[in-house]
């Protein structure tokens, strides 16, 4: 009996994995020849024609321009239609929501920022998400009905369970047992949410130093002390939500802090979170501290005892001693995960750049058995907001590149 128009290795099917191919290179390579595209694929010149034709009759691909400088006639170019599709991501603090859309290329297209201190009586959080969202949509000169999927990205994580957001208590308005099903009668797309940690994991997997890793750690350190876990190439989140809230975790070298989810905060993050720099750096006899918010002032002290000549003990004692701190928690991780990578991100790890990188390597390897190699995280702008668009971009190619339907 025939298979019908929608079983594997029909001429629908074939055709489709073709197409998917082929857009998946042009993302990939930029704008290619249809002899390229051929070449790349496998397929023959007249199958190649047929399949750029159909895309394009599609909306999915653009001609655009010709090969220049080869010998023989110049060939036609082709490329992904940005506008086949707009995706929208969302990077939410207390203190403010960051907004952008990006087309189906992965160029961003509008970006718009909502600060919001103080709203714990104020704006309700679903306009605060609407705002924000419709600045950025605004920005890209499009409108809400044109974006195809939203991706928000937040401190802790919702439940899976019961749908309230947990390990997040510093997040005003974002705790109602109703808040998504209030979302999504606002929003006119599918939207989905996810930890920001796992959003910077996701931006690292595709973009940075975690590409080609299927099985790494990343540990993140800015406004709060957090991991992502990445196991056979996908996020593990665990049954709440709550795989990787490694800021609660009891550690030696501090008291144990208990009613954890109420204080916010736990012994990882007493010893090691940005806010234990600038205590660490008075004990140590560090006086010119930098002024201003407790994450800027250690980003700076950071970086400044990374670059620090070797005759000056007090700055070379503070990043000393607050890589064993890093190494002291990680050390737990990786004993029961056994990573291949641990990715260091978040301004209070990145501005120490290999300095501080070869000095948490050099203490992990001593404090535990399992020695991944450690990098730094290559994606330093906005990463939880880049991770939040990678995210509703992938599922918006799968959905907008299946030419099988």
């Amino acid at each position: 009996m025939a298979g019908t128009a929608g079983t594997p290795g029909t001429p629908r099917v074939l055709r489709a994995m073709n197409d998917r191919t082929a857009l998946d290179l042009l993302l990939e390579q930029g704008p290619l020849s249809r002899t390229r595209i051929g070449k790349l694929t496998g397929l023959s010149k007249p199958t190649a024609s047929q399949l750029l034709a159909r895309l394009e009759a599609a909306g999915l691909v653009l001609a655009t321009g010709t090969t220049e400088g080869r010998p023989g006639p110049n060939a036609q170019l082709y490329e992904v239609n940005p506008a086949a599709a707009h995706a929208a991501g969302l990077d939410v603090t207390p203190q403010r929501i960051r907004a952008a859309v990006a087309d189906i290329t992965g160029r961003t297209v509008g970006h718009h920022e909502l600060p919001t201190p103080g709203r714990r009586s104020g704006t309700p959080v679903v306009q605060q998400v609407t705002d924000a969202l419709d600045g950025a949509v605004k920005a890209a000169g499009l409108s809400r009905a044109d974006i195809h999927r939203l991706v928000i990205g937040t401190p802790g994580a919702f439940d899976p369970n019961t749908g309230r957001l947990r390990y997040a208590s510093h997040l005003p308005g974002w705790h109602s047992p109703t808040l998504l099903d209030e979302l999504a009668a606002a929003l006119p797309m599918p939207f989905e949410y996810e930890n920001d940690v796992n959003l910077v994991a996701l931006a690292e997997q595709r973009l940075g130093a975690a590409r080609d890793h299927s099985d790494f750690v990343l540990l993140w350190n800015q406004e709060g002390l957090g991991a992502a876990l990445v196991l056979g190439g996908r996020l593990h989140r665990g049954w709440t939500g709550g795989a990787g809230e490694v800021g609660f975790l009891p550690v030696p070298g501090t008291p144990l802090v208990r009613q954890v989810t109420r204080a916010n905060s736990g012994g990882y993050q007493e010893l090691a979170g940005s806010q234990a720099v600038p205590g660490l750096a008075r004990e140590l006899g560090i006086e010119d501290l930098p002024q201003g918010p407790y994450t800027e002032v250690a980003t700076a002290l950071i970086a400044r005892a990374a670059a620090a000549p070797d005759d000056d003990e007090p700055h070379r004692r503070l990043l000393r001693t607050y890589a064993t701190r890093l190494a002291t928690g990680l050390a737990s991780l990786v004993s029961v995960l056994d990573p291949e990578l641990v990715v260091l991100s978040g301004t209070g790890l990145t501005s120490g750049g290999e300095v501080l990188r070869a000095l948490v390597q050099a203490e992990l390897e001593e404090l535990a058995a399992p020695r991944p190699r450690l990098v730094v995280g290559d994606v330093r702008e906005h990463p939880v907001l880049r991770g939040a668009l990678e995210s509703a971009l992938a599922t918006t190619r799968d959905e907008v590149f299946d030419t099988s339907r």
